[in-house]
C-alpha cells in the first residue's frame, strides 16, 4: 500500500507541475503573438496556441473573476502559480503522511 500512496504522490505532483510548465508556455506564446514576433495564420502555432488556450483558460478563469484587470495585464497565471506552490508544499505532504499513517506503513519523505 506505501507503494500505491508515493505513486499517487508522484502523479499528483508530476501533475501539478505540469500545469505550472503549461501556463507558462500559454503566457510566452501570447507575449510572441501580441508583440507579432509570430502569427496566428501558421497552422502549428495556431494548433499549439488554441491547445494552451484549452488548457489554461479553465484553470485561469476562477483568478480572472476575482482579480481586476490592472492595464491589460493579466496577474491570474501568477495567483495559480501561488496557489499550486502552496498546494505541493503545504497541503499534499500532510495530506500523504496522514494517509501513510491510516494504512501504518512510515511516511515517505
Amino acid at each position: 500500500m506505501d507503494a500505491i500512496l508515493n505513486f499517487l504522490d508522484f502523479i499528483i505532483q508530476t501533475l501539478l507541475s505540469l500545469i505550472v510548465w503549461v501556463i507558462v508556455a500559454y503566457a510566452i506564446l501570447s507575449w510572441l503573438i501580441s508583440f507579432e514576433i509570430i502569427n496566428l495564420r501558421n497552422r502549428f502555432v495556431y494548433r499549439i496556441s488554441r491547445f494552451l488556450e484549452a488548457v489554461a483558460n479553465p484553470l485561469l478563469r476562477p483568478f480572472r473573476r476575482i482579480l481586476p484587470t490592472m492595464g491589460g495585464l493579466d496577474f491570474s497565471p501568477i495567483i495559480l502559480f501561488v496557489v499550486i506552490g502552496g498546494a505541493q508544499r503545504y497541503l499534499i505532504p500532510p495530506l500523504f503522511a496522514w494517509l501513510h499513517s491510516l494504512v501504518g506503513a512510515p511516511a515517505a519523505v
